[in-house]
């Protein structure tokens, strides 16, 4: 385990985007060489030697987090857009958030049966987006080899929802906000 300090990168806003939420800024994990390298480095150490094949990260942050760690891990990178956004044939995921449903796909060539993946976000909250890219992986027919996130919400309980849909999965956190 690293001893890399990333939770005094994240800086706390509060009242963004609304009134009593206090939002986290991971964009200074980012901007800093060292505490980018920590994040890629941490994740990657983590899962490697696990046959992870390739990395599928969220639009849009996840693809910020999961390409470096694709490249660290010496695998391809898949993303996970919102709709509209790929040029051909998809695989589509619809899924609930508290103000109403989002949906994510993925290219239907991009992951095939021999794929093992490791799902990549900076984030995981409720964890609704990250079991929606684990339903693409496996239309795809592939399999989710485990989840990394930057930061979780662990107050919200997204271990409970991924651990519903994925119970053989690991999911792997830098900072747990509780």
């Amino acid at each position: 385990m690293s001893q890399f300090d990333f939770e005094s990168r994240i800086v706390d806003i509060p009242d963004y985007p609304e009134p009593g939420v206090v939002f986290k800024d991971i964009t200074p994990l980012f901007d800093d060489a060292e505490a980018l390298r920590a994040v890629v480095d941490e994740i990657a150490s983590h899962f490697e030697g696990r046959g992870v094949t390739k990395v599928v990260g969220a639009e849009a942050r996840g693809f910020l987090v999961g390409v470096p760690v694709a490249y660290r891990l010496g695998c391809g990178f898949v993303p996970a857009r919102k709709p509209g956004k790929l040029p051909r044939e998809v695989y589509s995921e619809t899924y609930s958030l508290e103000y109403g449903t989002d949906e994510l796909q993925i290219h239907r060539d991009a992951l095939t049966a021999e794929d093992r993946v490791l799902v990549v976000d900076d984030l995981v909250a409720t964890g609704g987006t990250a079991v929606a890219t684990a339903r693409l992986v496996e239309q795809s027919g592939a399999s989710v080899e485990g989840f990394a996130f930057i930061l979780e919400l662990s107050f919200l309980g997204p271990r409970d929802v991924i651990g519903r849909e994925c119970p053989e999965q690991e999911v792997f956190s830098l900072v747990k906000v509780s």
